[in-house]
């Protein structure tokens, strides 16, 4: 039996269908456009400060979340390039929202800290595990469910800003996903660096001409 921190090996095969190196998908399109929604979320949360078409942003960009990955199974479109898009897109709602609620005051800053600090952690391991053959860690399903308490109460939070009916109801709600989304956030940040302690002690280094790339695990 492997040890419960013993991340997946490389060469380990999927029962899912390889994904293609494919660029100009319905699912990539469907990505790039949620990209393109970030600058336009955080400009109307920190300019005009509109709350109303900022969490529209955010519904539309939940609906084509949805959508992408919908699509990717019916058309059997799964790429290389949708599989860090679509990652990267949740990635960066969460900090423009982080980043926009902390300068609006809707929650403190250590809150930001905590789960930004996370990431930019992890993400400074990645040179660490390509010295060892390996890519970036599979998201773990406790890492998924975060992303998910997060996308949802960051929402609702900014529902909850006024002084109505709805947003008394949404404001607790908010406070719950966020707080569970914090805990799964760093409980999963703790199993990546126990997986990260497990490839160092028993990995071997890996020559430099046979380490993943970024350009390789895109595909190129």
């Amino acid at each position: 039996m492997p040890e419960p921190s013993q991340p997946p090996r490389p060469s380990e095969p999927s029962t899912r269908a390889q994904p293609s190196d494919r660029i100009w998908t319905v699912p990539n399109v469907l990505s790039l456009l949620r990209l393109a929604g970030v600058p336009l979320f955080l400009w109307l949360l920190l300019g005009p400060q509109d709350d109303i078409w900022a969490l529209v942003v955010l519904a539309v960009s939940a609906i084509t979340d949805w959508a992408d990955g919908k699509l990717a199974r019916l058309l059997n479109q799964y790429s290389r390039l949708g599989e860090l898009l679509d990652p990267a897109a949740d990635r960066l709602y969460i900090l423009a929202a982080l980043v926009g609620f902390v300068i609006r005051g809707f929650i403190p800053w250590w809150v930001a800290v905590l789960i930004i600090g996370r990431d930019v952690l992890l993400a400074a391991t990645l040179p660490l595990l390509r010295r060892h053959g390996y890519p970036a860690l599979p998201v773990h399903y406790l890492g998924k469910a975060a992303t998910f308490c997060l996308l949802y109460g960051l929402p609702m939070l900014l529902l909850a800003q006024g002084d109505y009916l709805v947003a008394h109801i949404a404001l607790p709600i908010s406070y719950a996903f966020i707080a569970w989304g914090l805990v799964l956030y760093l409980w999963a940040g703790a199993i990546y660096a126990g997986q990260i302690v497990w490839i160092t002690r028993h990995a071997p280094v890996v020559p430099k001409d046979r380490r993943p790339t970024a350009r390789s695990l895109a595909g190129g």
